[in-house]
């Protein structure tokens, strides 16, 4: 058996346990003699992920559940595989029920084609839908869910006390997770996600990738001014709302304005 080293009470994480990245940030929520994943990440480390818990010296017939904060592939391309293994239902919101039993290569990022990413990306059921203000029980505890979209229409946060385990929304360099509109992102739900982990009283931010760092407003509300920028840039394409540069341009060549 090896020490647990829980990064705060019934909240441990896989690769902080490991002391090594094994992939997205996975985390094992436990009380009394129950215990559940929020995500998995890729297929190839879950048997090592499987085993670290055993070492941990967690029944694996005690699994409440495994939780996927959204349908990307590095956070649930092992869900199929563990829920084998574990014998444990599986929880998600609505919309990425049918990207998961579909395996929708486009939807949950397991295909890039123009960079050379092709990923099996391995079909699994939801066994439970779970959405705003729902609660998932743990022994004790119960996690509060959260729907926060934008990342992806999907991207589910969970609420335990002073803690938010915040999926792709935010990390401690103030990055955000990716926004492409294949992807089901949404630029103006990802400001309002945003802006309700800023007006929270969590104390702690328990991101799926990077470092767990605690809630910092500053830091937020730069982020949110980048991204609510990005509704009005080109570069996002149609996730824009729209393009003043085009509405300034209209207005030069009906003045009659040459480059200067």
């Amino acid at each position: 058996m090896i020490k647990r080293k829980p990064v705060f009470p019934n909240v441990i994480e896989l690769n902080y346990q490991a002391g090594e990245r094994l992939g997205c940030n996975v985390y094992l929520v436990f009380d009394r003699n129950e215990w559940l994943l929020i995500d998995i990440g890729f297929e190839d480390t879950v048997e090592e992920i499987v085993e670290l818990i055993r070492q941990m010296d967690f029944p694996l017939s005690a699994c409440k559940g495994l939780v996927a904060t959204h349908a990307d592939v590095d956070h649930v391309q092992g869900l199929a595989k563990a829920r084998q293994l574990l014998k444990a239902p599986t929880y998600g919101h609505r919309l990425a029920a049918e990207p998961l039993a579909t395996s929708d290569p486009v939807k949950t990022y397991a295909q890039i084609a123009a960079q050379g990413i092709y990923l099996d990306m391995p079909s699994v059921k939801l066994d439970h839908l779970v959405d705003e203000g729902d609660r998932i029980t743990v022994g004790g505890l119960n996690l509060e869910v959260w729907h926060t979209p934008g990342h992806t229409d999907s991207q589910l946060s969970f609420r335990l006390g002073n803690l938010l385990l915040s999926g792709d929304n935010i990390y401690r360099d103030g990055c955000v997770g990716v926004i492409d509109a294949h992807h089901g992102s949404d630029i103006a739900a990802f400001v309002k996600s945003l802006e309700r982990i800023r007006a929270s009283d969590v104390e702690w931010l328990l991101p799926s990738h990077g470092p767990i760092f605690r809630k910092d407003n500053a830091l937020l509300d730069r982020t949110i001014e980048r991204v609510r920028g990005y509704l009005h840039m080109a570069d996002f394409g149609t996730c824009a709302a729209d393009w003043p540069l085009m509405r300034d341009w209209d207005r030069e060549l009906a003045e009659g304005r040459m480059p200067e």
